[in-house]
């Protein structure tokens, strides 16, 4: 092996990893600067390399996007699939469908192609990438309310089955024209979703029952995770279905079941997707000639506007209308449409298959994908905040360290530091309340560990260990956080300053607050009224506007609203 070759490969990874924290200064996506990488060390760049191998970049690509949709799958609680399911599904079948459809029309007016070839265009960049999604939601510190970040990650990680066989269908119409052709895509499409979802979750319960079975060094368990995972992936390809729905499946069993060491598996997994993405969008920005993206500029970004600010906004606002959306939910869904590598990756389907005009799709895909990050891959996080989609969030613990013995059962060693206005003001041990099942360790000051005793003060600064299950970290969060919050998520500005029972009734609200809600009935509940507002599937930070009251959902279990915030205004209204 030419070592000039692993040296530059390595080099590209370290320019790419120092200049991430870029992203965050400038407002643009990571995932732009590991493509911008890529492109500046192709052949039209100062790098000079020149690679054209497609089946190289296709096999990498592949392998990338199932770690990274493993690792999002990991992540994703099965209750989301509660108020999500069922409207990402619609999204990832009729939207990829109808925004098909519409990118086609354009792309057929823009680029003057045959309508089977516009159709291929449209159907290449159909998909919303979970690549991108996981990445800005996760990276950008975004706690979105549940109804939207379960829609946009269930949709992204669900979606490329019906924009592969759109794909492989047209690919095929091009390639072989005749009667067969059709129905031919039609069985890929059942066998894409139904071995698919059978092997994912199949799959998944095989991995959690393999990981749980067997003892490892701590270490092994996130790589046979991984290898587990990619066999997974690559058995359901080789039988016809999904590999990416399949692999996506897999994390979402295995992240909402009891595995050993799961923690460990969750922060090797985290730094394997990053590389996976860095790997991914370098070849990719390689794969590309800039100099050819030139000639279809205007009529690629005609495509890509049209996509971003009339296609999508009309296909969500068409699909998702009936599950009980409020009109800034829709709204933030129809623009985060992001594009990532998977429409990338389809793209190669066509050169690979040697069709006529596949460098101009290939090249027309890679645009329409810059244009996206770029647009509404900056404007995600300030859009979020300026729609009030936010809900506070709790600290997070800094580590957790599962301690795999029996006796211990689920508990966990987690390090909460304290930090903000908060904790400016010294508090002692005795006064803080933790959730049921959590016992404090001790306290490290000064790189000293002090014992816990009730009457310690501790401060900003101060790192608090306790044994807890991972189901009271939600609960520790919000007992320990000292985050600087925007004002409007502050606890008392957001949910307001008096906490009540769901099964309150509005009638004792009235006679205990003096106020007279005459739309609806004093019989029924405060969860009532969140279950009549959202058509049966609250989350956390709906309100609902009673004259001068609002209403916040403050939690929720399952789809029961438990506590209810009052704040006797009526803003951040949906």
């Amino acid at each position: 092996m030419d070592p000039t070759l692993t040296l530059i490969g390595a080099m590209m990874l370290v320019i790419s990893i120092v200049l991430s924290p870029l992203s965050s200064r400038l407002g643009m996506p990571v995932l732009l600067i590991f493509l911008a990488v890529g492109m500046i060390m192709g052949e039209d760049g100062p790098g000079g390399i020149e690679f054209d191998n497609f089946q190289l970049a296709f096999v990498v690509a592949n392998l990338a996007l199932g770690v990274i949709l493993l690792d999002g799958g990991m992540r994703t609680r099965a209750q989301t699939f509660r108020v999500g399911l069922r409207p990402a599904l619609v999204l990832a079948t009729a939207g990829v469908f109808m925004t098909a459809l519409g990118a086609a029309l354009v792309a057929w007016w823009v680029f003057d192609l045959s309508w089977l070839t516009a159709l291929l265009i449209g159907a290449i960049i159909s998909s919303t990438d979970a690549a991108a999604v996981f990445s800005l939601l996760q990276g950008r510190g975004l706690h979105l309310n549940e109804r939207v970040s379960a829609t946009l990650e269930i949709e992204s990680g669900s979606n490329d089955p019906m924009a592969i066989f759109l794909t492989l269908m047209l690919v095929s119409l091009i390639d072989n024209p005749g009667d067969g052709a059709f129905w031919s895509a039609l069985t890929i499409l059942v066998k894409q979703f139904g071995i698919g979802g059978i092997a994912g979750i199949a799959g998944g319960f095989a991995v959690v029952h393999l990981v749980n079975r067997i003892r490892l060094t701590p270490s092994l368990y996130p790589l046979l995770v991984a290898a587990a995972g990619i066999a997974v992936f690559s058995a359901t390809n080789a039988l016809g279905g999904s590999g990416f729905l399949a692999i996506y499946l897999t994390g979402v069993v295995m992240g909402n079941r009891p595995v050993r060491m799961m923690p460990m598996i969750l922060q090797v997994h985290d730094g394997l997707a990053w590389l996976a993405q860095l790997c991914l969008f370098l070849i990719l920005g390689l794969l590309v000639t800039p100099s050819e993206l030139l000639p279809l500029a205007g009529s690629g970004l005609v495509l890509a506007l049209a996509l971003i600010f009339v296609i999508r906004p009309v296909t969500v606002f068409a699909t998702l209308w009936p599950f009980g959306f409020k009109r800034r939910e829709l709204g933030f869904i129809g623009w985060v449409g992001l594009r990532g590598a998977v429409p990338i990756v389809l793209a190669l389907f066509p050169v690979i298959a040697g069709l006529p005009e596949a460098q101009l799709v290939f090249h027309a895909a890679f645009f329409i994908v810059l244009v996206s990050l770029v647009v509404q891959g900056t404007t995600m996080a300030p859009l979020a905040r300026r729609l009030r989609l936010e809900v506070p969030a709790g600290e997070e613990p800094y580590r957790r360290l599962p301690l795999d013995a029996p006796a211990a059962g689920e508990h966990e060693l987690m390090l909460f530091p304290l930090r903000g206005k908060n904790w400016q003001t010294p508090r002692r041990l005795g006064q803080l309340r933790f959730p049921e099942g959590a016992t404090l360790a001790g306290v490290f000051r000064d790189r000293r560990c002090l014992a816990p005793k009730r009457d310690l003060e501790v401060a900003s600064g101060d790192v608090i260990a306790l044994f807890a299950p991972p189901a009271a970290l939600p609960e520790l969060g919000q007992a320990l956080s000292g985050r600087q919050a925007p004002e409007y998520l502050a606890e008392r500005a957001f949910f307001g300053d008096f906490v009540l029972n769901g099964d309150a009734l509005l009638g004792d609200v009235e006679q205990v607050y003096g106020i007279e809600f005459d739309a609806l009935s004093p019989d029924i509940t405060l969860a009532e009224c969140f279950s009549i507002s959202t058509k049966g599937h609250p989350v956390v930070g709906d309100t609902v506007t009673l004259g001068p009251v609002t209403l916040v959902a403050r939690a929720t279990d399952a789809d029961r609203v438990t506590k209810v915030g009052l704040r006797m205004d009526g803003s951040q209204n949906g």
